[in-house]
Order: C-alpha cells, then structure tokens, then sequence
C-alpha cells in the first residue's frame, strides 16, 4: 500500500486506535483490519488534497467501519447466509466533547498481544504483528524476513482466519496466556525497530519515526511487565543504538560506517537511559539475547574513540549469542568483532563456516561484510568483487553508493 510520506507517521499512529475501535465493537479482527487498510489508503488519496481532518483518528475509525459494513455485505452475499448482527448499519456521528473518541485509548498493546496468538505459529504472528501495528507493507515484511513476498501474503491472511476461527477476544491476555505471547512480542518489536534504524530499500538510511514507534510499544510494554529482562534489555538495546543516528550519514545524505561517526553528536541521554536499564536487568542473571546485543552497544556507545573500542569484550558477547540464537547475521556480526580483534582471517573463518547458509544466500549483508575483512586482509580484487555484489543485491540506495564508493576506491588502486 503506497502512502504519502508526509502522512506516513500519523498514520501509523492512529491505525491501531481505528483498528482497536473497530474490533471492539464488532469482535472481527481479520475484517477490521481490511477494513482499515482501505481506509489508510483512502487517508493517503485524499488528505494530500483536502488536508487532515480536525480528528484524524475519529476520520479514520469512521471511514473504516463504513468500509467494514461493505465488506460484510460483500460475505454475507458470498456465503449466502445471515451475518445480521453483523451488517447492521451502527450509525458513527461525528465526535462530540461528550463523545468518546478513539485516540482516548491506545489499543496498540493489545493488538500487538493479539497478533501474536498462541494459535499461530511464530512467522505467522510476526508477520501479522508487522502489518497490522508497524505499518510495513507485505514487501517490506518479506525483506525485512528475507522470504518471499507471497510467503508474507499467505501467513498473513491465514494467520487473520485462525485469529477468527479462535474467537480470541479483544483484550490483554491473562498472565500465563501472555507469557506464551511474550517472545514473539519482542521479536516484533525488535523487527520493526530494524527496518526503521536501517530502511530494508528506499531512498533513505532510517526511517525515524518507525524506530520511534517501535521504542514507544517498547517501553509502554516495560511499564506493564517491569519484571521481564529481556522487555528491559530490548528497550535498552534500541536506546543505545538510536542514539546513533543523527551521525549515520553526512550532509548529502551518504552513509557514515560507525569508525568515521562524530561521537560527540551521539545522543547521551539515550545512552544514559539505555545503561541504566541494562544495569537494571543484567543482575537479575536471566540473560537473553536482547541483554546481550544491549551489552554490546553499551561497549560501544563507552568508547569515546572508536580505537577505544573493547573487541575482545565484543568478540566475546557475540560468541555467546551466537551460540544461543540460530540467526545467521549474528554469527556476520560476530565475524567483524573477531576481526576487529584478532585479525580479518580469523573473522573470515567465521564467514566461511555459514556462507552457504540458507538464510544469508543471496543476502546483500554476506558479500558486504565479506568485501570489508577482504580488504582488511589485503586481497583488493577479491574485496572489489564482493563489494560489487554486496551494491547489485542491496535494495537501498544509500547502502548501495557507500558499496559502490568502496568498490570505486579499490578499482583506482
């Protein structure tokens, strides 16, 4: 679904508040959710023109249940038998001071809990999670996953029939219920917090406000579970690592690699906050791997200068995680750390051990990490191949001229 930039953050706002709106009153996920997805592309066409309504959330609501009352029709008149409690036309007023109004109540949480039903399983609820609360579109969803787009669209729509077929209630889970839901939860999160501090394809680095939103959900879910580390460890992770950003790229927009970013413009507040929390979970000793990846960017964000940097305390996080986590890119960042620390052949061993891996074939990051060891270990024509491939495979724009810059700077030497 194709939005104007300039809407994109307040639609995504306000989507799951039209979403929980409408689930609540009429008790069918799978069609409301149809429903508001017509109904953001509808905010997309017209508010360009006619500009944003005095109560978009209200707007919004309205225009997707009048959408949902079609789609019901369009059911009922399929499956030839009666959904009158379901096509009942209720009438939707425009907002009053007396009217309750949609944004009076964050329904997010509860989407997201939703999404990831025990019923299930994992790809299905990150995949409907990412649709329906972090606004990706199917294309993004299978990049961001690294499957194909059909893969994406099939889950999604058998994941909203199973949500139906459950007769799940709109509601937060019970304890025991949401403990089930909780990884998946996170996983959602930390996906979403991904695609927004480095954009899966696109004329830009980051899209901030997706990162914004993930940081939101994230800590909105620390105060309801103060008591989960990883919750805590995962809202670290993204603190520290957003901290960053204003130092990702230069004046025209071009990628800066951590080693050439201005540190003194990182945001130490968010770094503050970030090891505070990580000095919350850590002494729990309930390790996971969200603690983990915090615990490598607090090494990080300590360093005042990049040749600070503690590798071999790096090397090391990585090497547990690595053994605790079966994803591959992991085990990508690892083979920098080693590198960093003991010398690029021992990190390209690593790569060398997971290159036919089928998760990284044909992954732009493989060829990208493999051409900076390359050129790290002094073999310039091996490294300018693998830069060339990394820039033809990569679907954004920025990756792609810092890749072929690189590959530019090895053909002249």
């Amino acid at each position: 679904m194709a939005r104007t930039s300039g809407f994109e953050s307040l639609l995504r706002e306000i989507a799951p508040q039209a979403l929980g709106a409408l689930t609540r009153r009429y008790g069918r996920f799978d069609l409301c959710e149809d429903a508001v997805q017509e109904a953001l592309l509808a905010a997309a066409t017209q508010w360009p023109e006619a500009g944003v309504p005095d109560n978009p959330a209200a707007w919004l609501t309205t225009v997707a249940g009048r959408k949902l009352t079609d789609l019901l029709r369009s059911e009922q008149s399929r499956r030839q038998r009666e959904q009158r409690d379901f096509v009942r036309e209720v009438p939707m007023p425009s907002p009053t001071p007396d009217t309750p109004r949609p944004e009076d109540r964050d329904d997010t949480l509860i989407t997201v809990f939703l999404c990831c039903h025990p019923d299930l399983k994992p790809p299905s609820q990150i995949a409907l999670t990412l649709r329906a609360v972090g606004g990706l579109t199917t294309a993004e969803i299978a990049r961001g996953l690294m499957i194909p787009e059909t893969t994406v669209g099939q889950r999604i729509t058998r994941a909203k029939q199973r949500i139906l077929e459950s007769g799940a209630r709109f509601r937060m889970p019970e304890p025991k219920e949401r403990d089930k839901r909780l990884a998946a939860v996170l996983q959602v999160l930390y996906l979403i917090f991904n695609e927004g501090y480095t954009a899966s394809s696109g004329p830009d680095l980051q899209r901030v406000e997706l990162a914004d939103e993930a940081i939101r959900l994230t800590r909105l879910l620390w105060s309801r579970l103060p008591d989960e580390p990883e919750v805590g460890g995962l809202l670290a992770l993204m603190l520290i690592t957003a901290s960053r950003r204003d130092t990702r790229t230069g004046p025209a927009g071009e990628l800066v690699p951590l080693a050439e970013q201005d540190r003194s413009r990182w945001d130490r507040t968010m770094i503050t906050e970030g090891v505070g929390l990580l000095e919350q979970v850590l002494p729990r000793q309930r390790p996971g791997s969200y603690q983990l990846q915090a615990a490598i960017a607090a090494c990080h964000a300590e360093a005042e200068r990049y040749e600070d940097t503690d590798w071999p305390q790096i090397a090391a996080l990585y090497g547990v995680l690595d053994q605790m986590s079966d994803d591959r890119m992991i085990t990508l960042n690892r083979a920098v750390a080693v590198a960093m620390a003991y010398g690029p052949a021992a990190g390209l061993k690593l790569i060398d051990g997971v290159v036919d891996h089928p998760q990284l074939a044909g992954h732009h990051r493989l060829f990208a990490v493999r051409a900076h060891l390359l050129e790290q270990d002094d073999q310039p024509a091996a490294a300018l191949e693998a830069y060339q491939e990394a820039a033809r495979l990569t679907l954004s724009q920025v990756e792609r001229r810092y890749l072929q810059s690189r590959a530019a700077r090895l053909a002249k030497d």
